[in-house]
């Protein structure tokens, strides 16, 4: 009878294994020792790696990162879960979903030469006694419906005519970086710009040249402001504002100096202007260490009370906010 049972045993599992092989979902299979003992034709198909280089190996890593690190799969073998919030851009808690765990991120797909967004899948195996025998991993492509997602999030993020960052993106990125400064203790500065003249511009010109004009000063103060945790935004209508964490009254007044001149380089017509006969900008500056004594509110009406000062004292200028 025992014979009969062991047979049937193996003829199950030699089933199981073949059907495992065949399935459309790229899976792979570790033991205990987490060697690889599956890796399917879907697998195959999705990283460029056949599984007679992979089977009985313990770098299955390799066919989706560029060095070593803990697979899903790992990470359920060894318990060790503190490792999720490191290695994984979004996943389940564990026990959420029994003993497995559901996990997202970018994949650099070493292999295959590109960047893959896998949504992935990893259960374990116990035998009768409780003891792990095997964790099986499943992946699906999901960079598609992932690009979709962040082009949306990107143009919710974005002001249509000039594609710089919208209102709400710059009042959310001021909140981040003024809690970002209260912990460190660093200096946060802000900067207003304005359109010298601009009503007078379209008035002239028309809308359609008026809208010319405020993408090519964008673009110009885009390019001159390039530390990747600045960020530059539409204020509204002709008005233009930059973050930069991190930063005192003299290193923003240096960047605010580069814009205006920018601008001026861009030499583009305003023979309206009483200022001058090209398109220039007016700036306030500001700069506060955030602090239970300061607030944003600050930081903002120090720049607009710098910028309206730049306006009355001849526009085309930089003007700093005073330490009150």
């Amino acid at each position: 009878m025992s014979s009969l049972n062991t047979g049937s045993n193996d003829l199950v599992h030699s089933l199981a294994v073949r059907l495992m092989q065949h399935l459309v979902v790229p899976t792979f299979v570790l033991d205990a020792e987490r060697r690889v003992t599956i890796w399917n034709h879907a697998c195959e198909r999705l990283t460029g790696i056949p599984a007679s280089e992979m089977v009985g190996t313990g770098d299955h890593w390799r066919a989706f990162y560029n060095e070593p690190r803990l697979c899903l799969a790992d990470i359920v073998a060894l318990d060790e879960f503190d490792q999720l919030d490191n290695l994984y851009a979004a996943h389940t808690s564990p026990g959420e979903f029994g003993h497995g765990l559901r996990a997202e991120n970018w994949c650099t797909m070493p292999i295959r030469g590109e960047r893959r967004y896998l949504a992935v899948d990893a259960g374990p195996i116990f035998d009768d006694h409780g003891k792990l025998i095997a964790v099986v991993e499943t992946l699906r492509d999901m960079t598609d419906q992932k690009r979709a997602e962040l082009a949306l999030q990107n143009l919710a993020a974005r002001d249509s005519l000039t594609a710089l960052a919208n209102r709400r993106s710059l009042d959310e990125k001021l909140q981040i970086e003024w809690k970002c400064g209260q912990r460190a203790g660093t200096s946060m500065a802000f900067i207003l710009a304005d359109v010298d003249h601009f009503k007078k511009y379209n008035d002239h010109y028309g809308h359609q040249k008026g809208d010319d004009c405020l993408r090519a000063v964008a673009s110009a103060i885009g390019a001159t402001v390039f530390r990747p945790a600045d960020m530059t935004a539409r204020y509204g209508g002709e008005e233009f504002a930059v973050v930069m964490p991190n930063t005192d009254l003299t290193g923003a007044n240096a960047v605010a100096e580069r814009i205006r001149e920018a601008i001026v380089d861009l030499a583009l017509p305003h023979s309206q202007s009483p200022t001058a006969d090209h398109v220039t900008l007016s700036m306030g500056v500001s700069a506060i260490v955030p602090n239970l004594e300061s607030s944003l509110e600050n930081l903002i009406a120090a720049a607009d009370a710098a910028l309206y000062q730049a306006k009355h004292e001849g526009r085309n200028r930089v003007v700093l906010a005073t330490p009150d």
